[in-house]
Protein backbone atom coordinates (compact mmCIF):
# COMPACT_ATOMS: atom_id res chain seq x y z
CA UNK A 1 0.00 0.00 0.00
CA UNK A 2 1.33 3.43 -1.06
CA UNK A 3 1.91 5.82 1.35
CA UNK A 4 -0.22 8.29 0.15
CA UNK A 5 -3.09 5.38 0.76
CA UNK A 6 -2.01 5.00 4.08
CA UNK A 7 -2.23 8.58 5.21
CA UNK A 8 -5.68 8.36 3.15
CA UNK A 9 -7.02 5.94 5.84
CA UNK A 10 -5.07 6.32 8.53
CA UNK A 11 -7.76 6.36 11.83
CA UNK A 12 -8.63 9.43 13.26
CA UNK A 13 -8.13 10.42 17.16
CA UNK A 14 -11.33 12.04 19.21
CA UNK A 15 -11.73 13.09 22.03
CA UNK A 16 -14.93 11.90 24.40
CA UNK A 17 -15.69 14.37 27.01
CA UNK A 18 -17.50 13.06 29.65
CA UNK A 19 -19.61 16.14 31.41
CA UNK A 20 -22.65 15.44 33.90
CA UNK A 21 -23.90 17.48 36.99
CA UNK A 22 -22.10 16.81 39.94
CA UNK A 23 -24.63 14.81 42.53
CA UNK A 24 -26.20 13.31 38.72
CA UNK A 25 -26.11 9.41 38.29
CA UNK A 26 -24.99 7.07 40.93
CA UNK A 27 -23.36 8.91 43.81
CA UNK A 28 -20.19 6.56 45.74
CA UNK A 29 -21.93 5.29 48.94
CA UNK A 30 -24.89 4.10 46.96
CA UNK A 31 -26.39 0.88 45.93
CA UNK A 32 -25.97 1.40 42.25
CA UNK A 33 -22.56 3.35 42.52
CA UNK A 34 -20.76 -0.41 42.40
CA UNK A 35 -22.88 -0.85 38.78
CA UNK A 36 -21.70 2.01 37.76
CA UNK A 37 -18.39 2.03 38.13
CA UNK A 38 -18.05 -1.53 36.45
CA UNK A 39 -19.86 -0.48 33.13
CA UNK A 40 -16.83 1.89 33.20
CA UNK A 41 -14.48 -0.74 33.66
CA UNK A 42 -16.30 -2.60 30.89
CA UNK A 43 -16.61 0.20 28.55
CA UNK A 44 -12.94 0.74 29.07
CA UNK A 45 -11.88 -2.90 28.71
CA UNK A 46 -14.12 -2.23 25.26
CA UNK A 47 -12.11 -0.21 23.75
CA UNK A 48 -8.96 -1.43 24.69
CA UNK A 49 -9.94 -4.93 23.40
CA UNK A 50 -11.01 -3.16 19.96
CA UNK A 51 -7.82 -1.49 19.52
CA UNK A 52 -9.05 1.71 20.20
CA UNK A 53 -8.19 3.22 23.39
CA UNK A 54 -5.37 5.62 23.44
CA UNK A 55 -5.85 7.36 27.10
CA UNK A 56 -8.76 8.45 29.34
CA UNK A 57 -8.87 9.22 32.89
CA UNK A 58 -11.31 10.91 35.18
CA UNK A 59 -11.03 14.13 36.54
CA UNK A 60 -11.20 15.41 40.49
CA UNK A 61 -14.43 17.52 41.42
CA UNK A 62 -14.61 21.02 40.40
CA UNK A 63 -14.22 22.28 43.20
CA UNK A 64 -10.45 21.43 42.72
CA UNK A 65 -9.72 23.16 39.51
CA UNK A 66 -8.41 26.73 39.23
CA UNK A 67 -8.49 28.25 35.97
CA UNK A 68 -5.46 30.50 34.99
CA UNK A 69 -5.02 33.32 31.99
CA UNK A 70 -2.64 36.05 30.70
CA UNK A 71 -3.73 39.45 30.28
CA UNK A 72 -0.74 42.21 29.64
CA UNK A 73 1.84 39.86 31.13
CA UNK A 74 0.10 39.34 34.36
CA UNK A 75 -0.62 35.85 35.32
CA UNK A 76 -4.51 35.58 36.81
CA UNK A 77 -5.89 32.66 38.40
CA UNK A 78 -9.32 32.09 39.78
CA UNK A 79 -10.46 28.57 41.84
CA UNK A 80 -13.09 27.15 39.94
CA UNK A 81 -13.55 25.98 36.33
CA UNK A 82 -13.77 28.36 33.41
CA UNK A 83 -17.11 28.16 32.73
CA UNK A 84 -20.46 28.71 35.38
CA UNK A 85 -22.53 25.72 34.29
CA UNK A 86 -24.64 22.67 35.13
CA UNK A 87 -22.96 20.09 34.03
CA UNK A 88 -18.96 20.10 34.48
CA UNK A 89 -16.21 18.46 32.45
CA UNK A 90 -16.25 15.11 34.80
CA UNK A 91 -13.69 12.74 32.31
CA UNK A 92 -12.54 11.58 29.29
CA UNK A 93 -11.63 8.77 26.51
CA UNK A 94 -9.27 9.54 23.65
CA UNK A 95 -9.62 6.60 20.97
CA UNK A 96 -8.35 6.05 17.49
CA UNK A 97 -11.07 5.26 15.64
CA UNK A 98 -12.04 4.69 11.67
CA UNK A 99 -14.41 7.60 11.27
CA UNK A 100 -16.71 9.85 13.26
CA UNK A 101 -19.24 7.01 13.00
CA UNK A 102 -17.44 4.91 15.10
CA UNK A 103 -16.31 7.92 17.58
CA UNK A 104 -20.22 7.88 18.18
CA UNK A 105 -20.81 4.22 18.55
CA UNK A 106 -17.95 3.91 21.91
CA UNK A 107 -19.70 7.17 23.01
CA UNK A 108 -22.69 5.94 23.19
CA UNK A 109 -21.64 3.00 25.54
CA UNK A 110 -19.78 5.36 27.97
CA UNK A 111 -22.07 5.11 31.08
CA UNK A 112 -22.49 8.44 31.79
CA UNK A 113 -24.19 9.21 28.37
CA UNK A 114 -27.19 8.10 30.71
CA UNK A 115 -27.50 10.75 32.59
CA UNK A 116 -24.96 13.70 31.14
CA UNK A 117 -23.39 14.35 27.95
CA UNK A 118 -20.96 12.49 25.62
CA UNK A 119 -19.04 16.27 23.56
CA UNK A 120 -17.02 14.24 20.73
CA UNK A 121 -14.15 15.75 18.78
CA UNK A 122 -11.49 14.86 16.31
CA UNK A 123 -7.96 15.73 17.69
CA UNK A 124 -5.61 17.90 15.22
CA UNK A 125 -2.52 15.09 15.93
CA UNK A 126 0.70 17.37 15.15
CA UNK A 127 3.64 15.70 14.31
Amino acid sequence: MSSLVKERFKPMQYMLLIYSAEGAGPQPGTEEFGPFMQAYVEFTQTVREAGKFVAGDALQPVATATTLKVRDGKVETTDGPFAETKEQLGGYYLLECNDLDEALKYAAMIPTAKDGRIEVRPIEVYE
